[in-house]
């Protein structure tokens, strides 16, 4: 989402803007799949058949979580690269932190 403030300062829109759209998807998706979780707790559902769809529910958000870094260096990274070498490596130690956040090291 795109907040008006951003607009105003010349921020550039996140590198993700092209496909927002399947970003939003598969994050309704995950967003539907724990209300789900919930109610299977709720109806006391057995333990394995839960921890299956946490699971899959884990695993729909790493999908995310790894559509948004191809984003982030493809968009920011490049055009860092390509227009201002010091503000890629600020983009570069970025992206090593969002790694490290996204893999858990």
């Amino acid at each position: 989402m795109t907040l008006a403030s951003d607009q105003d300062n010349g921020t550039p829109p996140p590198g993700y803007t092209d496909n927002k759209p399947d970003h939003l998807a598969r994050l309704h998706k995950v967003e539907g799949q724990v209300r789900g979780i919930t109610r299977m707790v709720g109806a006391d559902r057995y333990c394995v058949d839960v921890l299956t769809q946490i699971s899959a529910a884990t695993h729909a958000l790493q999908e995310v979580a790894l559509a948004l870094l191809d984003d982030h260096m493809r968009h920011c990274v490049t055009n860092a690269a390509r227009s201002d070498p010091p503000a890629c490596e600020e983009k570069l130690a970025e992206l090593a932190v969002a790694l490290r956040r996204t893999l858990r090291l």
